[in-house]
């Protein structure tokens, strides 16, 4: 026998004799610690999420539900009170480990199995609900296997079903750590002695892939996969295992590197030829894509300026240079002020959402309206800078919305700046989503060289008016009409501060007997990853679209051409379902579909024709680009 065989042989000997020690003497074992834990207190008729977590020793690791060339995956058996059902089993992405040409699909650090817990609505709140799960797992490490259990148990009390954000948060950490779910089926074919599969997603920069199938005697777990691109398909080949016949429908996980990974069946059929080989990332690939990214963040960031509730902050800002007759350094050390605190800000804000999901959070770009306090703290900004506008009451110089944007020379810029672009930022405009989607999967380094950009381009206009004479010189000279424009800037202002407090009301519920709701005449229905499923094996098409209440570009889209008569009328001729993804208050759902797409913000439109891959629509929609639909 060959010497790789021969320890191929002994290692999976080791293996079988630690699975047949008797589970009485290691059931004491510790080297994975298990703990069960619920994400809220479930509600009659509702649902909530459990979560076994495991916890290995150093050295040691656990087993994907299909563990590979050896190992057990985890099984259970529940005992539940009446009334209490449990859904699937969801596996986080499993990692690669090969010992003597053996692979194993493992984990290797902390990691948690989630599934859902269905609560009738006999259940009575207040009630007590005993679950206990009779857990059996193996414990490994690259050179002895132990069988370890554990009977987990959870007294639950039937309340509310809303998670406490610690929890919430927790949870959303594990969340991110599951494959996300492609809606649409792949192809897989066995042809001679490969198995080959094409998965439905759009081309990409893919760090290291790796295809994982659920099925026992499907591959040969070891060998190398040879992935390529033909369209938006990705095509995977391997060896197949010599105990399959033929190829049947398959389960499996594409895992992407990272942690990250997506879901998918595939059904038997032809799987088109290979395509470009993959374009693996590299750090080449990776400047080239942070410099695209930062131009488009530079160009949407300059489209912000013309929102409403910046631009009178930089026009008044820019006047004040006019009306105060700086020096020409002057004038351009305030540029420069007011540029470091819009730069900043990005920078602060960006590396807080990079912070926040290296931690387990499911959050996107604009995260910080999706907290009623910081909207809260942005309307009494709002109907300040409205006041002052007004002339309701002054401050030194030019009144950007508090003491520290009041102040003239370069603190007031800079506090200005600090002011702007806090105020813009949660709104993503055109160039700003593909660039925003980038920073997320980019390093650090060239991620937040993406949010600079961004701050780069909210301070060209009040660069150039700093640093050019020429320009400053066309402004309008000081007089009269100063004051009467600067009244007319406190209308937008004061839209502003009226689309806060509507906002305020939709998120805390309070007011919305006297404030009115967005109502829409078309028909829809919330989305769901379940629901998008549904309606495309029904073969019926979608129209997709995901909006937050805080979101200018969503709304002006909405209103100018989604909740129109002749887009509803389209809609019931063409027999178009449509759904609608809200980000108000921040959904983890959403988040992962949307970082799936690419994206960290929104607005995003998708069409999916009946039996053809989704199409996604520009952010600027009009009435024509719907009913062409």
């Amino acid at each position: 026998m060959q010497s790789g065989k021969m320890i191929s042989f002994l290692t999976g000997l080791l293996v079988l004799l630690g699975m047949l020690l008797p589970v009485a003497a290691v059931a004491k074992s510790n080297n994975i610690a298990a703990e069960l834990v619920s994400e809220a207190s479930p509600r009659p008729g509702g649902r909530t999420t459990l979560a076994i977590r495991f916890v290995p020793q150093p050295g040691w690791h656990g087993y994907w539900r299909n563990p590979g060339d050896a190992g057990q995956p985890v099984t259970f058996e529940a005992n539940l009170p009446k009334g209490v059902t449990l859904g699937q089993v969801q596996f986080p992405v499993p990692e690669r480990l090969v010992i003597a040409d053996l692979m194993n699909h493992v984990y290797e650090g902390e990691h948690a199995l989630l599934m859902p817990l269905n609560v009738a609505g006999t259940v009575k709140p207040g009630s007590t609900l005993p679950i206990r799960l009779a857990a059996q797992w193996l414990a490994c490490t690259d050179s002895i296997c132990v069988p370890e259990s554990a009977d987990l148990s959870l007294d639950l009390t039937v309340g509310s079903g809303t998670p406490e954000p610690a929890s919430q948060a927790r949870f959303d950490g594990w969340r991110r750590a599951l494959p996300f779910r492609i809606d649409r089926a792949g192809i897989v074919e066995k042809r001679g002695d490969m198995l080959r599969v094409a998965i439905p997603l759009p081309a990409q920069a893919l760090k290291d892939p790796w295809l994982f199938v659920d099925s026992v005697d499907t591959v040969q777990y070891a060998t190398p996969q040879a992935v390529s691109w033909n369209g938006n398909w990705l095509i995977v080949e391997t060896k197949a295992s010599p105990a399959l016949t033929q190829a049947g429908p398959l389960e499996a996980v594409l895992a992407t590197g990272e942690g990250r990974g997506f879901a998918f069946s595939a059904t038997p059929g032809a799987v088109p030829a290979t395509g470009s080989p993959l374009a693996k990332s590299d750090g080449k690939s990776d400047i080239w894509t942070a410099l695209i990214a930062f131009g488009s963040a530079m160009l949407g960031g300059l489209l912000l300026n013309i929102l409403p509730c910046v631009f009178p902050i930089i026009s008044l800002k820019a006047l004040s240079l006019v009306r105060s007759g700086e020096s020409e350094q002057a004038a351009r050390a305030e540029a420069l002020a007011y540029t470091f605190g819009v730069v900043l800000t990005c920078l602060a804000l960006g590396g807080l959402l990079l912070g926040l999901r290296a931690g387990g959070v499911a959050v996107g770009w604009a995260f910080q309206l999706q907290d009623p306090r910081i909207v809260f703290a942005l309307l009494i900004l709002a109907l300040a800078i409205t006041a002052n506008l007004l002339g309701l009451f002054e401050l030194r110089g030019f009144g950007g919305g508090g003491t520290l944007a009041g102040q003239g020379g370069t603190t007031g810029a800079f506090w200005t700046g600090v002011l702007a672009a806090f105020v813009a930022t949660p709104c993503t405009g055109p160039f700003m989503a593909a660039a925003l989607g980038a920073a997320l999967v980019l390093p650090m380094a060239a991620a937040l060289m993406i949010f600079a950009g961004l701050g780069l381009g909210m301070a060209i206009p009040f660069l150039a008016i700093g640093f050019m004479p020429s320009l400053r010189a066309r402004l309008p000279k000081p007089g009269a009409w100063m004051q009467t424009f600067r009244r007319l800037l406190a209308i937008p202002m004061a839209i502003t501060a009226l689309a806060l407090i509507w906002l305020l009301a939709q998120q805390t519920g309070i007011g919305k007997s006297w404030l009115p709701a967005s109502v829409s005449s078309l028909e829809s229905v919330p989305f769901s990853d379940g629901r998008l499923g549904q309606e495309r094996a029904a073969g019926r098409p979608v129209f997709l679209y995901f909006t937050a209440d805080w979101c200018l570009t969503c709304k002006v889209n909405e209103k100018a051409a989604i909740e129109t008569d002749a887009f509803r009328d389209h809609v019931k001729t063409a027999g178009i379902a449509v759904m609608v993804g809200d980000w108000t208050n921040g959904d983890p759902a959403i988040t992962r579909f949307l970082e799936g797409r690419g994206r960290s913000g929104v607005p995003l439109y998708l069409y999916y024709p009946k039996g053809r891959e989704p199409r996604e629509l520009p952010q600027i929609l009009t009435p024509s680009m719907l009913t062409a639909l």
